[in-house]
């Protein structure tokens, strides 16, 4: 195996939670993640070692993502949120409970929003990895991001209280 296919390996995890986040959609997360690495190994030459090969690897899977998005548009091939799996969590009622709120929360977000907050919160990358990422201003990044947190504190909120009253 060479030094390349091992640092690609490192990464794939990251790049399967990010693409499962992205999708809502374990086989299509994976099937994400191999397009993905199967364009980083045929571009190889393109990568200058040295430089961050997380923050290129992100680049391409969130192209592709897009790439998808836009072919799945084209051919009428959408799902509704509604119809999306759920995240499932073994743990205890209210911890799912809550998880699942963040996650329909999340789901409702402007993709541009969701995506920042997904690459800063779930992956830790810093604001400059993300601009990298999207090809976007750090401005952007931080504007994205305080208005989707400002977005989730309000759908959260909208959440719990609904939850509230079924329960009732």
């Amino acid at each position: 195996m060479t030094d390349y296919a091992r640092l690609l390996e490192a990464e794939i995890p990251r790049l399967r939670r990010y693409a499962r986040a992205l999708t809502r959609d374990v086989t299509r997360a994976d099937d994400l993640v191999q397009s993905c690495l199967a364009r980083a190994v045929a571009k190889q030459h393109l990568w200058q070692p040295g430089t961050d090969l997380r923050a290129w690897l992100f680049t391409i899977l969130h192209n592709q993502y897009v790439n998808d998005v836009r072919r799945s548009v084209r051919e009428a091939d959408t799902i509704e949120l509604s119809e999306a799996p759920q995240l499932t969590v073994q743990s205890n009622a209210i911890a799912s409970l809550e998880l699942r709120d963040l996650e329909t929360a999340l789901g409702k977000l402007q993709p541009e929003q969701r995506e920042v907050i997904l690459l800063v919160g779930l992956e830790g990358m810093a604001y400059e990895e993300v601009a990298a990422v999207l090809e976007i201003p750090v401005g952007t990044v931080r504007s994205r991001l305080s208005r989707g947190r400002d977005q989730l504190r309000l759908l959260m909120g909208m959440e719990a209280k609904n939850e509230r009253l079924r329960a009732a």
